[in-house]
């Protein structure tokens, strides 16, 4: 049976037991801009790659502040992930309107993923073309989850999305043992250090080659601090100290 018989709605599921929609949903996923997350104990952290549409163009936000403890980095369409965006936001600020408290990272991310998972069974609708890494910090410490398209949703200790994720889960497989009880400057340089593994090598891919205050952004919630994104000179700090141990190591 030909496999375009079953992708053309997603309430059509195949012989093999797929929804094919959901799959090339997950494919949008896998096919932007890299973004990584990673927790300890009193911290959590992501970080995104920007592409830019061409040399002409700024480039594209990929790290968006949802509440004081928590914000979210995205691969995949940056418009759907506006609407979710704008979604999680009137939620914290109901929920602080009515209990005067934030939001628990876990309850939100369930009704994220419940809101994702509507358009994987309702004809007419088509499943949400980004995934999230929700970092967060809470009454119950700090929390990285990663949203599908769906509608799954994964509590982790480090991950990564996005184009060429295997190299970044490949350092962070290499040294997650030793996140739990870094500082926070450590762990934005993990982040970071994760993050360059992601970029192309080859130049005729028009891609960033290395990392700089421009292309990348970096997200931030712990016990001392509010999300925070940094960018510019409070980026490059961090990024000329990640260079400077590579030299130091090559020495």
């Amino acid at each position: 049976m030909n496999r375009s018989m079953y992708d053309n709605d997603i309430t059509t599921w195949s012989p093999q037991g797929r929804l094919h929609q959901v799959e090339y949903a997950m494919e949008a996923v896998k096919q932007g801009s890299a973004s990584v997350g990673l927790k300890s104990n009193t911290h959590a952290i992501v970080c995104a790659v920007q592409r830019s549409a061409s040399e002409l163009s700024s480039t594209q936000k990929k790290i968006f502040d949802v509440d004081d403890h928590m914000g979210i980095a995205i691969a995949g369409l940056t418009a759907d992930a506006r609407v979710l965006c704008k979604y999680m936001r009137t939620e914290c600020l109901n929920h602080r309107y009515v209990y005067e408290s934030a939001l628990p990272a876990q309850r939100l991310v369930t009704k994220i993923a419940n809101k994702a998972q509507i358009n994987t069974h309702q004809y007419g609708r088509r499943p949400y073309g980004v995934g999230l890494l929700v970092a967060a910090y809470d009454q119950k410490g700090a929390h990285l989850y990663e949203t599908c398209p769906s509608g799954n949703f994964f509590d982790w200790k480090a991950q990564s999305i996005g184009a060429r994720s295997q190299s970044a889960k490949t350092y962070l497989e290499r040294h997650w043992k030793e996140f739990a009880d870094c500082t926070k400057d450590q762990l934005i340089k993990h982040g970071l250090a994760a993050l360059r593994e992601t970029l192309s090598t080859r130049a005729e891919d028009k891609e960033p080659l290395q990392l700089t205050p421009e292309n990348c952004a970096v997200g931030i919630v712990g016990v001392d601090c509010k999300f925070t994104i940094l960018s510019g000179d409070d980026l490059q700090k961090y990024i000329t100290e990640l260079e400077g141990g590579d030299d130091k190591m090559a020495e």
